[in-house]
This record gives C-alpha cells, structure tokens and sequence, in this order.
C-alpha cells in the first residue's frame, strides 16, 4: 500500500475473522477500490451474503478449470441456466461452494460435473 498500486491481491484476507469482520474488510476493500480507482483481486471462501453483494466481478473455478467469468450479481441467474437453482434465500457463495466442491479422489460422477461446467464456460 505504500507504492500505491494500482492492482492489490488479497489471498483470504478474511481469514479467521467471523463473519461481521470479514464483512467490514470486505466492505473497506470495495470503499477502497470504488474511491481510489484500484483493483482488488482477491480470493474469499465462504463470503457472507452481504459480503459477496459488494462483489463486482467473480471467477469461479473447478479442479483448477476456470466455469464462471463475470459479474458477481449475475452468477446465480448463470447457474440457474444450467440447471442448478439456488433455493430462494441461499448464500449465494455457499450455495455456489456447495455446487462446485469435489472430493478427491474424483468419482466418475464428479469428472461428468466437471466436464460439463467447463464445457458450457468454453461455449460461451
């Protein structure tokens, strides 16, 4: 912060905190980045709903495979497509964890879901 970069990357700056914490760094960084024209580029695991709402952009990525490229807000309207509906008053981070978690060793089931998702990221 001291050389004033333009891009900032965050690996889990929530980290540990509960989730009023994480939400007020969350809240700070996207103050920060809107006031002071900066990218934020951060990895969040588990977000809190009012925390993933300050998302702007969202990569979602599978067994290293990159599904989902885009704005945050419009992640859930893209899975719904797919045929995964989030229930009405899910997390949406949550919700997209639960979709996307593999467990390894991969079963058959899994390779057919992972294929699948970076099928459909590739024809878009």
């Amino acid at each position: 912060m001291i050389t004033d970069p333009l891009v900032l990357l965050l690996d889990e700056p929530t980290s540990g905190l509960d989730s009023f914490n994480a939400y007020k760094i969350v809240r700070l960084l996207h103050r920060f980045a809107k006031e002071k024209g900066k990218t934020i580029i951060s990895t969040i695991h588990q977000p809190s709903s009012k925390a993933f709402a300050l998302f702007d952009k969202l990569i979602l990525m599978i067994d290293g495979y990159t599904i989902y490229h885009g704005q945050a807000k419009d992640a859930i309207v893209y899975f719904n497509k797919l045929g995964f509906p989030s229930p009405k008053y899910a997390n949406p981070g949550d919700f997209m964890i639960k979709v996307l978690q593999v467990e390894y060793p991969k079963t058959p089931e899994e390779e057919n879901r992972i294929k699948f998702f970076v099928d459909k990221f590739n024809e878009s």
